[in-house]
């Protein structure tokens, strides 16, 4: 895509205008319940720092609005990025102006600043130009090393890169390379597991991976809606019958481009939506009046690891039960593990993404072992529709450091 990286050039003594995405959640007392993305950065920032950059950082917290909100500032995450970065950070109440670039230039090779949350500026989200020149008049180049938030305009993912030299930095870099070979060039055979509530909410995705791959899994509320096409009865099953249209839009699209499509052969059931409900498993057409679908049966499983077995390239993005709630999260745990058992093997290059995708692969201990995992949402997602993303589309315009 002729998109810079940091890590190709000599940052000693650069000041590094570093956009990353550190919004991260938090306990009820304030401290950080999952410093998943805070670790990420930071390994990535790290041999930059060594290199005698000076990192001028900025991010946002939650959804302000334009206004100040005491409850998220970025002041909240500065100890816990000090310790990931391994190296005192401070920290600016602001992000742009006098004390933000006063800030900036005090800093020496090596050190770390922390600006205040840019979504405090109006302008951030409104993709303002004077304010993306305000951001860069904090240092020398810019990196955006925010995936996440690259499917959004803003004047700290966009514009800026617009307005000063522009780069990718490691995890922008890593994200685009595992998507790519996932998505546009993949190892075939290459399978995509896809799951979720809603067949609705995922239509330019499927649209897009029926066009690209050799094989689609389809689970959770969205295999039910393809069931409930084919005339099976759904009693209390999430599904949505106002999508039958749609199903038979995929399903032509998947036999044009010769992709095979695979549903649950049996599924299954329970008549209460709790934990360690009595269950029972019948065929996928056999669900009755009072019980609903909540996971793929034994029999499916089985057809799915084998279609697994013979992959080079598997896409994951979504579960494809309730995995949330047990007996429920069985499918999904043992076909994570054999998607990251064939990966350990060196037989399978596995990506993976989205939140609920993400808890998923964790709850089956099955993440760690997977190629790439992608902390993005909306991102993610919108990559696999095969739109465009701002953020990274204006990188690949950006002008040479």
């Amino acid at each position: 895509m002729g998109i810079l990286a940091i890590t190709d050039m000599d940052v000693k003594g650069k000041r590094l205008v570093v956009r990353a995405d550190l919004n991260v959640p938090f306990h009820d007392d304030g401290t950080v319940s999952d410093a998943t993305r805070i670790t990420r950065f930071a390994e990535g920032m790290k041999p930059l720092m060594a290199a005698g950059a000076r990192l001028v950082i900025l991010t946002h917290l939650g959804r302000p609005k334009g206004a100040r909100n005491a409850d998220l500032s970025t002041q909240t995450i500065q100890s816990t990025l000090a310790d990931a970065l391994g190296v005192d950070v401070a920290f600016v109440d602001a992000c742009v102006g006098d004390a933000a670039e006063s800030a900036a230039a005090d800093l020496a090779d090596g050190q770390a600043l922390l600006c205040q949350n840019v979504r405090f500026e109006p302008g951030e989200e409104a993709n303002e130009t004077a304010l993306a020149a305000q951001f860069a008049r904090l240092g020398d180049i810019y990196v955006n090393d925010a995936f996440s938030c690259a499917h959004r305009a803003h004047a700290s993912t966009e514009a800026i890169a617009r307005t000063m030299p522009a780069t990718a930095g490691p995890l922008m870099l890593g994200e685009v390379t595992a998507l790519t070979k996932a998505l546009e060039n993949p190892k075939r055979p290459s399978v995509a597991i896809v799951g979720g509530a809603k067949v609705s909410s995922k239509i330019s995705v499927l649209k897009n991976l029926v066009g690209k791959l050799d094989a689609v899994i389809i689970g959770g509320g969205m295999a039910n809606t393809f069931l409930f096409a084919d005339g099976a009865p759904m009693g209390k099953s999430l599904h949505e019958a106002d999508q039958v249209d749609t199903v038979a839009e995929i399903r032509a699209l998947a036999k044009k481009s010769g992709c095979k499509l695979l549903l649950p052969s049996d599924v299954v059931i329970a008549r209460e939506f709790k934990a360690n409900a009595r269950k029972q498993i019948v065929a996928n057409d056999a669900c009755p009046e009072d019980a609903m679908i909540l996971d793929a049966g034994p029999d499916a499983l089985r057809d799915f690891e084998a279609e697994l077995a013979c992959a080079q390239t598997i896409l994951w993005n979504g579960p494809l039960g309730a995995f949330e709630i047990p007996p429920f999260d069985h499918t999904t745990k043992m076909l994570a593990r054999t998607a990251a058992d064939m990966t350990r093997a060196g037989l399978a290059v596995s990506v993976a993404g989205g939140g609920d995708t993400v808890a998923a692969l964790n709850v089956a201990n099955a993440a760690d072992d997977f190629t790439y995992v992608s902390t993005a949402g909306g991102a993610f997602l919108e990559w696999l529709e095969g739109k465009e993303l701002p953020g990274l589309a204006a990188l690949s315009r950006a002008k040479a450091a």
